[in-house]
């Protein structure tokens, strides 16, 4: 039968079959913890949610902002309202001279 091998020569996986021991980890995790420092992700210091203003620093900057973003784009929206409404004035003051022209 040729797939079996001979009895001298060392099987395929011979160096994870330690790490295969363990069922509680698997081997692919064990090689990626390996590279990770002992104290990598380590919380050494820490803010406690009581102390930390999420809120704050937006309240402070948010006229300044909104100024910023309306001046921006004023030009824009003003002018879409301006002409938008122009358009419907003139064509409603058109519309009424033309009824009055034909009106006897």
């Amino acid at each position: 039968f040729f797939f079996r091998r001979p009895q001298n020569q060392p099987k395929m996986l011979s160096r994870t079959r330690p790490m295969l021991a363990r069922y509680d980890v698997s081997p692919h995790m064990v090689k990626w913890w390996k590279s990770q420092l002992k104290d990598n992700g380590q919380v050494t210091r820490h803010v406690s949610p009581y102390e930390q203003q999420i809120v704050m620093p937006w309240l402070r900057t948010f006229p300044k902002r909104a100024y910023e973003k309306f001046m921006g784009s004023f030009v824009y929206w003003g002018g879409a309202t301006v002409l938008t409404l122009g358009t419907a004035s003139l064509s409603d003051s058109l519309d009424a001279a033309q009824d009055r022209e034909h009106r006897f």
